[in-house]
């Protein structure tokens, strides 16, 4: 198995640096664009296993997509809400995003189609939008048990009206939806069942079809949705960096008491992740926000009590942040999260308590009580964020092994070098 040795920093991280694009945002107008009227330029684009698959998955579904590395520009010939080909397999690997937004847009198609992926895909739920999508009328069945995939849909478009789905295991299934629901036969509405967990996300699906030309009815609670029959068109579209990878130059300033910058990210950025800089602000860093870019600097740090359900992808960050404060601290209302990658709460703890931290599962998230810590080999568990998160430990403590650290390339496939880059950087300005 390959692994990473992270090297500790002797003083504090000073430098900046701009992550790559959201894979979030890449996915989402990947979809818009794919159905959109005329063709679409991507620019700042997310090149990485998640959107490498949910590009192959519109390739073999007909829909013509051409990547520029270089520039990081994607461009998609959309197809007018027509997907040409029929009968299609898709490979997801363990991208949920794709699995889960291409199964609302194949019911747009006719035929036949399956999609599938990892072996740790196949235990990710998805009758909540399978559900969600028989209410408009779509023929969509589960082959594992618990209703997780392989998905078999066999479309015939959607035929439009009403429909509630779940939103409390994930925000997917009802963004899934939204995306495709202008190309529908009729209106439709969507009503929630229960609470929405990570709703900055549904509100970036809201902006990114607002931007493609689809303006979807909502109340500020987001408890219900009105989407008018439409279609996207095609455009120009800039990406924003990718806020949940940075959280990890964040955390990086706040455990070593250094000074990081993240170009390309603001107050008024579309990702909800960005408030994970006021969790550091709570912790006693100080957080300055510039014209497109935000620094935050690390002071003294002390524990604190967290609701991160709207910004659960940022747990495992603030969880090695949390090793390094004054006092315990708790992350809670995140149960969610035991169906992602990985199970980001029981996983993460046994990590935690591998490097020395003192740690409470709790149903819904976790506390964690610092001790005095030592290295550890880390295991990864084929989840990204555990390798990118844990990884940070070992900036303070000799001796952290992160196994596996490929398993960054599902989002951020340069992340070890760039890390590397800012502590190095760092060490030639301290000379």
């Amino acid at each position: 198995m390959e692994m990473h040795a992270v090297k500790p920093v002797s003083g504090p991280i000073v430098g900046r640096l701009r992550p790559p694009g959201s894979k979030s945002l890449t996915n989402r107008a990947l979809v818009a664009a794919a159905l959109a009227d005329g063709a679409s330029r991507l620019v700042g684009a997310l090149d990485s296993e998640d959107t490498r698959v949910m590009i192959d998955s519109l390739v073999r579904l007909g829909i013509a997509v051409i990547i520029d590395p270089a520039d990081r520009t994607f461009q998609i010939h959309g197809c007018g809400g027509r997907l040409p080909n029929r009968n299609v397999n898709l490979s997801v690997a363990n991208s949920g995003t794709t699995i889960r937004f291409l199964t609302a847009l194949v019911a747009l198609g006719q035929g036949t189609f399956r999609l599938d992926g990892s072996e740790r895909m196949r235990q990710r739920p998805i009758q909540d939008l399978l559900d969600g999508l028989e209410q408009l009328g779509v023929d969509a069945k589960a082959e594992s048990a618990g209703g997780c995939p392989p998905v078999v849909v066999h479309a015939a478009g959607l035929r439009g009206g009403r429909s509630t789905v779940r939103g409390d295991i994930s925000s997917q299934f009802l963004s899934g939806l939204l995306l495709a629901a202008p190309y529908a036969a009729s209106p439709i509405d969507l009503a929630l069942d229960g609470p929405l967990v990570s709703q900055p996300y549904v509100r970036m699906t809201l902006a990114v079809m607002r931007e493609f030309g689809v303006e979807v009815e909502s109340p500020a609670d987001l408890s219900h949705f009105h989407i008018p029959r439409g279609c996207y068109r095609g455009r120009e579209y800039a990406i924003e960096p990718d806020a949940s990878a940075a959280s990890y130059f964040f955390a990086a300033a706040a455990i070593t008491g250094g000074r990081v910058t993240v170009e390309g990210l603001g107050r008024d950025s579309l990702q909800g992740d960005i408030a994970f800089c006021d969790c550091l602000e709570r912790m006693g860093c100080e957080v300055q926000y510039g014209d497109r870019e935000i620094t935050v600097v690390g002071r003294s740090l002390r524990g604190i009590d967290a609701d991160l359900n709207a910004i659960s992808d940022t747990v495992q960050t603030l969880a090695v942040v949390a090793l390094f404060a004054e006092g315990p601290s708790t992350i809670r209302n995140v149960a969610h999260i035991r169906h992602k990658e990985t199970d980001r709460i029981g996983n993460l703890a046994a990590e935690l308590r591998k490097v020395g931290g003192e740690v409470v599962e709790l149903s819904d998230g976790l506390t964690i009580t610092p001790q005095p810590l030592h290295g550890a080999r880390i295991e990864t568990y084929r989840d990204h964020r555990m390798a990118m998160s844990l990884a940070l430990v070992g900036l303070r403590v000799s001796g952290v092994v992160i196994l596996d650290p490929r398993t960054t390339e599902k989002t951020y496939p340069e992340f070890f070098h760039d890390l590397v880059r800012l502590t190095t950087t760092t060490k030639q300005t301290q000379s």
